[in-house]
């Protein structure tokens, strides 16, 4: 079949047009990414067993298991409980010197000339409920030759971003019953610490 000229650009003013319609599509879609995303069903409290997923947040949540903040939460609980256990203190709170330090065994954060600590940040209309957040022990960094703190540097958090729940009530539209609508929104995750230049 052989098209006419007058044809021809009709068929090719369709083809732009259906292209700049989903062009436009796809950069709305893209935009609204890093809004916060509602889902607008209220569940009841009582269908909800605390701190359970929603069925329909389950497969874009499945990939927590892989995130430093929630894979640390056992493990702190697990060291915690062994204190407890053995009754030994805590270390103590503060720029640590790093020559007391057994660098061959010593977790990286402990090695690092900006060392930090794990705390378990609990939070109960959030999912996950729990996450390990990173606290800097130093204001400025540790001199690897003095190993004592210089403030000619400064500790400073490195975080991350991370997809959770926010969970906010609502009233079920069918009974009034008190229930409970999630939003999918991202939040800064502070996961270690690094030295950096003093700002003045």
């Amino acid at each position: 079949m052989v098209l006419n000229v007058p044809s021809f650009f009709l068929l090719m003013q369709r083809s732009l047009l259906l292209l700049f319609v989903l062009l436009g599509w796809t950069e709305a879609r893209r935009l609204s990414g890093g809004q916060h995303r509602h889902h607008s069903h209220c569940i009841r409290a009582d269908d909800l067993q605390d701190g359970e997923v929603p069925t329909v947040f389950r497969s874009r949540t499945a990939r927590w298991a892989d995130h430093p903040a929630v894979q640390l939460v056992p493990v702190l609980e697990s060291e915690q409980s062994g204190r407890r256990r053995h009754r030994r203190h805590h270390h103590k709170a503060g720029c640590p010197n790093l020559k007391l330090v057994n660098t061959l065994t010593a977790d990286v954060n402990e090695r690092s000339i900006s060392p930090w600590k794990y705390t378990i940040k609990e939070d109960a209309n959030r999912i996950p409920r729990q996450l390990a957040f990173a606290e800097c022990l130093c204001n400025g960094c540790i001199d690897g030759k003095t190993g004592q703190e210089t403030t000619e540097l400064n500790s400073v958090l490195v975080e991350q971003n991370m997809m959770v729940l926010k969970r906010k009530p609502c009233r079920h539209p069918e009974d009034d019953a008190e229930g409970f609508v999630f939003e999918t929104t991202s939040i800064k995750v502070p996961v270690a610490c690094a030295c950096a230049l003093a700002r003045s």
